[in-house]
């Protein structure tokens, strides 16, 4: 997905969904795209609980994003 795509991720508001351990480890995040809302696979610096309000950094292809705390 590029950047200048409408439909990019890059920028938008999520909330995680599986918990995201850190490090190397990864988690769920929901997003609102496309008009609806779709599950991604995300990771983080930090450990995140479910719940938590992450805005997303970085798209890194097959649905897996990069992701930080709000």
């Amino acid at each position: 997905m590029s950047y200048n795509e409408p439909d990019s991720v890059v920028g938008k508001p999520a909330h995680v969904t599986l918990p995201i351990p850190g490090d190397d480890k990864p988690g769920e995040v929901l997003v609102q795209v496309r008009g609806g809302t779709e599950i991604f696979i995300a990771y983080c610096d930090q450990a995140l609980a479910v719940g938590a309000q992450v805005v997303v950094l970085a798209d890194r292809g097959a649905r897996t994003l990069l992701v930080a705390p709000l």
